[in-house]
């Protein structure tokens, strides 16, 4: 056997096992064959760069074709391109040219491409200025694509998919190939099968190694299980460079209605992390300084943008967190009196709404303006009182068929902070910012989800969190919006004109249950207890009329009177139509110094 029948087996070798082996030049080949090889494979290699060269050079052969075959097809050929550039203009996005610009181009080139080839096709290449228009306008067009973005990682990716192989055999994952691999906004990810015997916990354990293989920086390679499961494939997700290294400001409220997703951030790959809360309730953990209270301004933030939700919120750091959305709260409880008063109303509703949906022969309380749902935020929920464990087990396992949601945040959702009922096992959907010990990722998340690859010990920056639920199974991290101190006044203000009021069965149940069972005999034996309604106007009252000269703010006066925020407005409306009350400034009230 000759030398170089040795060494061209050698080579188809190294290319069975995935290794590219070099081109020898021996003394029995010859220089022709060698060359074109080279180039055959160096226009291969760059086919991406010489794409427009490609495209021309088969305009030219198309239209010197169809010119002496079809001369008279050109009119098809210019309809043809007007249907095709109308289609990607329109729908590009199916076709993965997913910017504006990017599915202008796309039409800008299939309808020079076709018009050009139509004129050829009826005039000939030999028709001036023809060839000249086509030199020009190919230049002109190749530039944007040259000059790409998106191509130009395109490129790199698929040269670094060719020498996966080698990169496999040097981390030992020696077998595995890649199937497929896209390049979105911020990297790109790419599906791999592994090797017999090879399991996802093994590429896990290679993280390190692959982002050194890939040159990568640190932390920019993720892990993923495929969505169809399966134990012999992974995605890899490898990032150029970290979208959430600076906050993302938040872009307004992304929802009108509770039976809408709400949007908590951007995912790493740029989508949102929506979820549904209707009919889910909701658990949000991590350490102090993680971002949950930047978490429970977005979630604020939609849901006071609601029409068809009453917001009930406890506040067991005396407000501190919540007060800046109290305009937007219906009923806000800073002690842990106020909480389990609220809680035990809360029953009352969920047991009146489950009573008239029977009566109606209905199964579920859909929401809308008029029967808007009820959703209570509880932050610190490990900081409740035991004797209101009972009331947040009732909702946590009641509360679905009748829209009233319960979204507890916590440190550390243990057991004993949570109580022993149903709580946490009813939590559908889990919100996990940064924990400290690795074990508190299975107590926010669920047993089993630490090895399941959800590392929230890992997550390096306040406001990045890992979402799951039903609609979210694969550990992918997101990062909070952020809601600055101004834009949460301004939502406050501008969604406080939104806000529904408690409907009538919800209503009715509480009234009746502050209502008196008995009557007393006489009013001079036992003299009437005040109601709720008379405190509450007692409190109003001596509040305005020891207010400042610059007046009580809305947010002072719900807290202190414990008034819904509808019935507050209305009370103030009344007192300053009878001249009881001024409103001094914006969402300011004291009483008139002329009080008649």
């Amino acid at each position: 056997m000759s030398r170089s029948r040795q060494m061209r087996r050698h080579a188809q070798k190294m290319r069975r096992n995935g290794l590219q082996p070099l081109v020898i030049i021996d003394r029995d080949d010859q220089f022709p064959d060698v060359a074109a090889v080279l180039v055959a494979r160096a226009l291969w290699r760059y086919r991406s760069e010489l794409a427009p060269l490609y495209l021309v050079t088969a305009l030219v052969v198309s239209g010197l074709v169809l010119h002496a075959a079809r001369p008279h097809w050109w009119p098809y050929l210019l309809a043809l391109a007007t249907v095709a550039a109308w289609v990607l203009a329109m729908f590009g996005d199916r076709f993965g040219l997913t910017l504006r610009m990017e599915r202008l181009y796309g039409a800008a080139v299939v309808v020079g491409v076709g018009g050009w080839l139509a004129a050829v096709t009826a005039l000939g290449i030999a028709f001036s200025p023809l060839l000249q228009v086509l030199a020009v306008g190919g230049f002109v067009l190749a530039v944007p694509w040259w000059v790409h973005r998106r191509r130009r990682a395109k490129v790199r990716v698929d040269r670094q998919i060719a020498a996966w192989p080698e990169i496999a055999q040097s981390i030992g994952l020696a077998g595995s190939r890649a199937q497929s691999a896209v390049v979105d906004v911020w990297g790109w990810r790419a599906r791999f099968a592994l090797a017999r015997g090879q399991t996802i916990q093994d590429v896990t354990t290679k993280v390190p190694a692959i982002e050194s293989a890939l040159g990568t920086f640190r932390g920019a390679v993720r892990v993923f299980p495929t969505r169809d499961d399966k134990a012999n494939r992974f995605e890899l997700r490898v990032l150029n460079t970290d979208p959430h290294a600076d906050a993302i400001p938040w872009p307004g409220p992304s929802v009108s209605s509770i039976t809408e997703p709400i949007d908590l951030g951007p995912f790493e790959d740029a989508t949102s992390a929506r979820v549904l809360l209707l009919r889910r309730h909701g658990l949000i953990g991590g350490v102090a300084g993680s971002g949950k209270s930047g978490g429970i301004n977005v979630l604020m933030g939609n849901l006071s943008a609601c029409r068809d939700v009453v917001v009930w919120a406890i506040d067991l750091k005396r407000g501190m967190e919540l007060q800046p959305w109290a305009s937007c709260i219906d009923r806000l409880a800073t002690t842990p009196e106020q909480a389990r008063a609220m809680l035990r109303d809360a029953v009352m509703i969920l047991e009146a709404r489950a009573a008239w949906l029977t009566a109606n022969g209905r199964r579920v309380w859909d929401p809308a303006p008029e029967l808007p749902a009820l959703v209570i935020v509880v932050d610190e929920y490990a900081e409740l009182a035991d004797d209101a464990a009972s009331d947040t087990d009732s909702i946590a396992r009641r509360g679905r068929a009748v829209a009233v949601t319960l979204i507890a945040a916590t440190q550390r959702p243990t057991q004993k902070a949570m109580g022993k009922g149903a709580v946490r096992s009813q939590m559908d959907v889990r919100v996990s910012f940064r924990v400290r010990e690795r074990k508190d990722v299975d107590l926010i998340l669920g047993q089993g989800m630490l090895n399941a690859g959800w590392h929230a010990h890992t997550l390096n920056a306040p406001g990045k969190f890992l979402l799951s639920a039903p609609e979210h199974d694969t550990p992918r991290r997101g990062r909070a919006y952020l809601l600055t101190d101004d834009a949460v006044s301004e939502a406050a203000q501008r969604h406080a004109a939104l806000r529904p009021v408690l409907d009538e069965v919800s209503q009715r149940a509480l009234d009746d249950a502050a209502t008196p069972l008995v009557q007393p005999v006489s009013a001079a034996s036992a003299p009437l207890r005040p109601s709720r309604e008379d405190r509450a106007e007692t409190v109003l009252r001596e509040a305005l009329d020891g207010a400042p000269d610059e007046g009580l703010p809305i947010a002072h006066l719900l807290m202190i009177s414990e008034m819904s925020r509808p019935t507050l407005y209305r009370r103030l409306n009344e007192l300053v139509k009878t001249g009881r009350a001024v409103q001094v400034g914006r969402g300011r009230y004291k009483a008139s110094d002329h009080t008649p």
